[in-house]
């Protein structure tokens, strides 16, 4: 056993343990055993890591789920982003076709997100953050997950709506919502929340062709105006 030198004495080096890897599991039993599926003992013994490392590494079970959704939610936030960039790129009044192709682009961020973290996708699909997420979770997450509601809201729900429409009022933030949460939600979870083949999730081309001409089949509409205020 290694050891470290600690004062007068020899004592052993505290092993290490991989964080990343205690998540990948918690989010594959969440997956195969729905969201009541992982406790401490289960991760315990599906990961190898004693449960006093987990609770050390951790603090509770909530903060376990915490991290585990907040680390999913920002990859994928973070991928959805630089997709938007790659067809927006710097430019503030961009052409109407990459403004649309910026909103296809962000509808299939949850693909690509699949092909690299397919059990991140299937947790973040199959199960909803209320029942991960409760009154027990500390401050500091509950803080960080709204920031990242409020991301989602700027950098990709408000700057695709003044993108195309130069607009970010309700209902043009609400037909973008439309386009880039609610139709690969429809057209791609039943996919996801199929068993995996290989770690890939099965995301086929034809699916992800129909949720581009989906996209684009919203996008030939204007959105509403806001109704006027009453007098």
């Amino acid at each position: 056993m290694e050891r470290t030198l600690h004062y007068c004495g020899w004592v052993p080096r505290p092993r290490v343990h991989d964080l990343d890897h205690v998540l990948d599991v918690a989010e594959r039993l969440i997956v195969d055993e729905g969201a009541h599926g992982l406790t401490v003992r289960g991760l315990s013994a599906a990961s190898g890591v004693p449960n006093g490392a987990i609770y050390h590494a951790f603090g509770s079970a909530a903060a376990l789920r915490g991290r585990m959704w907040l680390r999913a939610a920002t990859e994928f936030l973070d991928l959805q982003t630089r997709l938007v960039d790659e067809q927006l790129g710097t430019s503030t009044t961009p052409e109407p076709d990459a403004a649309v192709a910026a909103v296809v682009a962000a509808a299939d961020a949850l693909a690509v997100f699949a092909e690299r973290r397919p059990e991140g996708a299937r947790m973040l699909l199959s199960v909803r953050r209320e029942q991960l997420l409760g009154p027990e979770l500390p401050g500091e997450l509950a803080d960080a997950l709204l920031g990242l509601d409020r991301r989602l809201t700027s950098e990709v729900l408000c700057r695709l709506a003044l993108a195309l429409w130069d607009r970010r009022d309700g209902p043009s933030v609400e037909v973008i919502t439309s386009c880039v949460v609610d139709l690969p939600t429809a057209l791609l979870g039943r996919a996801l929340r199929q068993p995996t083949t290989g770690g890939t999730a099965p995301i086929t081309t034809d699916l992800r062709t129909r949720l581009a001409a989906a996209v684009r089949g919203v996008l030939q509409l204007d959105p509403p105006q806001n109704p006027a205020p009453h007098p």
